[in-house]
């Protein structure tokens, strides 16, 4: 339920800085700022213009601090509402008195990415252009705030748009002709009806395609690397890292633990878990790294597996071949820089393999490039133009567009009555609604929203 009142939150983060920022939004935002706000100069507020004064507690007249104001008169807002921000002192005390002083105002504080909602509700943008605003917050790589930015400037919304339009037309005339049998409507055009579903089918399935990448450079990814001891497992670590991060010795089996480290390799955030080597020994310490090992090995999006190219391929590595059947599999063949011996088995060869050497460098950056390449398309991120699917719900709402739209292209022209094959149709507009807001639940907009900050 969309509440017409007046909300106010701190829209900046807690603690001490140089500025805080009271928001405000709703039907007394001006009539607040006209009670509270006192500006060093003559004549009233207007519109989108930045003044400077004192904020005042009209009951006390006590001064709370200086401040700059802003007010931005409906329908030129946010929220297209009037819309109130005051920047205050950044003290935690200072900007929270001033909160409670807008709130004794008659303000309510808001709930969280009320603000956004009230954009939302009030039009000015849709749900996936409200989404990309807390991805854009939540951004770790340049190339998942470009996504973010392509889906608030409206990209992902336009080609919903256009997926749509074919179908609304098309059900039109079905539904004119089942409507008005008795103003002689001709039946409608089968193939104009039907290369326009096929269009859409095909939009939606090309979107589809893109959900994995879109999905992988919001969330990131997870590559383990794995590998018998004293293979280079830590030198990769460091090596990828550019900086020390585990311990590198002669001495077989000293990582003990999992170590977990964030890297960015071309947008992508890769999550690099070094391992325990995997091996038979006696060592409990040992011996419960390596249990972890295997516990994390199936849960892991990539696994780079390490061999030593200097050494043949022997039983312990077979170990890990075994541990990591059925993985997504990079292989990877260190110590390029010594004369290459190892021989891999047959199965385990038929997975991409990169030479390298921890020690020389050699071949990094080729592993770098088989890394990303693993989970993004050559060239997918090129252009402005590009718009992908990053959340599960919107991968759900299409696919279950697109199995309307299959049931529609099956049974129209086939003998199936109009009135189904039209319910298909509008199954279909309905779910690519719930992406873009226009027939989403409410109670799956009240989760959406509930993930943003207060403030925002």
């Amino acid at each position: 339920m969309y509440r017409k009142d007046t909300i106010t939150a701190i829209a900046t983060p807690v603690g001490e800085g140089g500025i805080g920022i009271v928001r405000v939004s709703g039907v007394g935002a001006a009539e607040i700022a006209d009670r509270i706000f006192r500006a060093r100069g003559s004549g009233g507020l207007q519109s989108h213009r930045f003044y400077y004064g004192d904020i005042i507690d009209p009951s006390s007249g006590f001064l709370l601090d200086e401040a700059m104001v802003v007010i931005m008169l409906a329908p030129r807002s946010y929220t297209r509402e009037d819309v109130l921000e005051i920047q205050c002192h950044g003290g935690y005390l200072v900007v929270r008195k001033v909160l409670e002083l807008v709130l004794s105002q008659g303000a309510r504080l808001a709930e969280p990415g009320e603000f956004t909602k009230r954009a939302f509700l009030n039009g000015r943008i849709d749900l996936l252009q409200a989404e990309a605003v807390i991805e854009l917050i939540r951004s770790k790589t340049e190339a998942a705030l470009a996504i973010a930015q392509h889906q608030r400037e409206g990209v992902l919304s336009g080609r919903i748009a256009a997926a749509k339009e074919g179908l609304f037309k098309s059900l039109a005339l079905i539904e004119a002709y089942i409507d008005f049998p008795e103003d002689d409507i001709d039946l409608p055009d089968n193939c104009e009806i039907r290369s326009a579903v096929s269009e859409c089918f095909a939009r939606i399935d090309e979107l589809l395609d893109g959900f994995s990448e879109g999905r992988v450079l919001r969330e990131g990814v997870s590559v383990l690397i794995a590998g018998k001891p004293n293979v280079g497992k830590s030198s990769l670590l460091n090596t990828l890292l550019r900086e020390k991060r585990a311990i590198v010795t002669s001495v077989p089996g000293t990582t003990r633990d999992i170590i977990e480290e964030v890297v960015n390799i071309k947008g992508l955030p890769v999550t690099l878990l070094d391992t325990a080597g995997i091996r038979e020994t006696g060592d409990e310490v040992e011996q419960e790294g390596m249990r972890l090992t295997l516990e994390k090995i199936p849960l892991a999006d990539l696994i780079l597996f390490v061999v030593d190219g200097s050494m043949p391929f022997d039983d312990e590595d077979r170990l890990i071949k075994d541990a990591v059947s059925g993985c997504s599999v990079l292989l990877v063949v260190n110590k390029s820089d010594l004369p290459v011996v190892v021989e891999v088995p047959q199965e385990l060869a038929a997975n991409k393999t990169v030479r390298i050497s921890t020690k020389s460098g050699e071949g990094i950056d080729c592993l770098r490039e088989a890394l990303f390449a693993t989970f993004i398309r050559e060239g997918v991120l090129e252009g402005r133009d590009y718009a992908a699917l990053s959340q599960v719900r919107h991968r759900d709402a299409l696919e279950r567009a697109r199995g309307h739209l299959l049931s529609f292209l099956q049974g129209f022209g086939t003998g199936v009555g109009l009135e189904f094959v039209a319910l298909d149709l509008r199954e279909a507009l309905g779910a690519l609604g719930e992406v873009t807001g226009e027939t989403t639940p409410d109670a799956i907009l009240d989760e959406i929203f509930s993930r943003f900050c207060i403030g925002k």
